[in-house]
């Protein structure tokens, strides 16, 4: 088990003090007290791309021309376009019910690629929020079908299409390069308030904060933290207040960057990988305010002819069972990649490269089956399926890097190897093409360059403290902070270096999965869960066990009493005693 210090421990420092500074953050006093005068002007997008974009859409609500709204394949994709179409439903009723049309894509496709003639069929402007920016070609064949098109994004691009209206934070002067799709999308709108002279575009904050957390933008911004915490504050869309109504007792009461992250996002991205199309549309009309209530017929185990139900708690039941469907299909997933890493002695080689036949793995969710893997194997992960496009073989799908190992910009690398089609997506999770002739060279050159990756994870830990002499107060104040844990600001590790653990310390929990507890003199427990039989034996049956731990602090409240607790992550064994002399 390898641990590392960010830095030196400052007296000087709170533990919040201390914390922050380590994620770079050095205005601590105005980061944990941001206002509005954190979010930037919608005018720094570009005036001038602005003016064209408002005037597209409102020449078309004003001819009453049809616009089709394309909706991105992930839950940043799904608040972008029903923000919008809530936001214009609100102001504009009758040509959003009758004018606006959407398209879904069938898997996680993006963009305008499979966009058809069936669907611009009778079309004047196609809006694309959170996508579009480099899709050059399908821009320039609209454009010359005479079809407008305004892209709301933030994905990096190589330039600005001259056949699109692109509103991007990456293509343009807007300073926070970590607001998504949603977060931009909402900002245009502001712009469209400033127009109208009205106030609109901020009831649907709420969206803004889910969609930004969901994509994982960077909390080290002062913007996206206010949004996301102001969002959080008042949550009024159907299918999110429904969902965390749901989930109260698992988010512990709480709505935060981290809660919504593990126990809402997950739902629609699994809807968006696992759902079939009248499952994804279900859930996507649960998210607009003028559909969520409508009465439709029950689907319920066991409902009669003639049952109504409103279509929102028929959306809540649909998540559900899709989210149950996808995690069934993740494990055959699973056990079949690991079979594979065994049978091909792939832990040989830098990173994990699977290649596939079609149907062993659905690629909507192999960015998924990619993510546990890395985790578990402490590799970069890539799981690829085999294409033949017009007897062209390559192979493409989902690549994520290892932060622990140090490997942030995985698709740097990858791009650095010179043997890849594309990468495209965020640095460490993202879209990967291969073609077969250029897989060999892929795998040298990946070895090559990240020769120093570290074998094993680094924890890169905020306090090492020796022996038992962690106080409970310091577990506790570290604890108290996870309303501020996110992307880039990352719930600490803490560590505990040469702790005496005798048998009357520990106490085993074997009702469901065994949960070991080990209460150390002080009244701090160290709670390890899911520890395998062996682990809790050899804590039972040795008088004294020496170990070092890397963990997460806990508070933990019961009928009233507060008491310190640390999650082991990790821990080694220094020695053990079978005997006391």
């Amino acid at each position: 088990m390898k641990y590392q210090l960010i830095a030196p421990v400052s007296p000087n420092y709170s533990s919040i003090e201390q914390v922050l500074v380590n994620r770079g953050i050095y205005d601590v006093r105005h980061y944990l007290n941001t206002t509005d005068a954190d979010i930037a002007s919608f005018k720094l997008f570009g005036e001038e791309r602005l003016k064209r974009a408002a005037i597209a859409l409102m020449t078309a609500i004003d001819n009453n021309w049809n616009c089709l709204n394309i909706i991105d394949s992930d839950c940043d994709g799904f608040t972008s376009s029903s923000f919008l179409i809530n936001y214009l439903y609100d102001i504009f009723p009758h040509w959003t019910t009758n004018h606006l049309k959407w398209f879904m894509h069938e898997g996680k496709q993006h963009g305008l690629s499979d966009l058809t003639d069936n669907e611009l069929e009778g079309i004047s402007l196609v809006i694309l929020p959170d996508a579009g920016s480099n899709d050059y070609k399908y821009h320039k064949a609209l454009k010359e079908k005479g079809i407008e098109i305004i892209v709301l994004d933030h994905h990096d691009a190589e330039k600005e299409s001259e056949d699109a209206i692109i509103i991007n934070n990456q293509l343009s002067d807007y300073p926070n390069k970590h607001l998504s799709g949603v977060g931009v999308t909402w900002q245009f709108c502001r712009y469209l308030d400033s127009l109208l002279g009205i106030d609109n575009a901020d009831r649907y904050l709420d969206l803004v904060a889910l969609g930004n957390c969901a994509d994982m933008m960077s909390m080290t911004s002062f913007e996206t933290k206010h949004i996301i915490n102001k969002g959080f504050k008042n949550i009024t869309n159907p299918f999110f207040a429904a969902m965390v109504e749901k989930n109260t007792f698992s988010m512990k009461g709480k709505v935060n960057h981290m809660s919504v992250a593990f126990y809402i996002a997950p739902y629609i991205n699994a809807i968006v990988r696992s759902g079939t199309m009248e499952e994804k549309q279900l859930i996507f009309k649960s998210m607009l305010n003028f559909e969520a209530f409508q009465m439709i017929p029950s689907n319920k185990r066991g409902h009669k002819l003639g049952d109504m139900e409103m279509l929102i708690d028929q959306a809540l039941r649909t998540a559900v069972n899709v989210k149950n469907r996808q995690t069934k299909a993740q494990d055959a997933g699973m056990a079949l990649i690991e079979n594979l890493i065994i049978e091909n002695n792939m832990m040989e080689h830098k990173v994990l490269l699977f290649l596939l036949n079609p149907g062993e793995i659905d690629r909507n969710i192999a960015g998924l089956c990619a993510n546990k893997i890395m985790a578990k194997y402490q590799r970069p992960c890539c799981i690829l399926t085999r294409v033949d496009e017009d007897g062209k073989i390559s192979y493409q799908g989902s690549a994520r890097g290892y932060d622990k190992g140090g490997v942030t910009d995985f698709k740097g690398i990858c791009v650095a190897t010179e043997a890849i089609m594309y990468a495209e997506g965020h640095p460490g999770a993202f879209g990967l093409g291969i073609e077969e002739d250029k897989i060999n060279l892929f795998i040298e050159r990946t070895d090559e360059l990240l020769v120093h990756m570290s074998a094993e994870p680094i924890y890169l830990v905020d306090y090492i403290y020796k022996g038992v002499h962690v106080k409970g107060e310091d577990i506790l104040n570290i604890a108290e902070m996870d309303d501020l844990w996110g992307k880039d600001v990352d719930e600490p590790w803490i560590v505990l270096e040469d702790v005496p653990v005798s048998k009357d310390m520990v106490t085993v929990y074997a009702k469901k999965d065994n949960t070991l507890k080990i209460t150390l003199p002080n009244g701090i427990s160290l709670m390890k869960f899911k520890a395998s039989d062996e682990e809790c034996e050899m804590f039972e049956n040795n008088e004294r066990v020496r170990i070092n731990v890397v963990g997460r602090c806990n508070k933990n409240e019961w009928n009233g009493y507060v008491s310190p607790q640390l999650f082991i992550e990790e821990y080694d064994i220094i020695s053990t005693n079978k005997h006391l002399f």
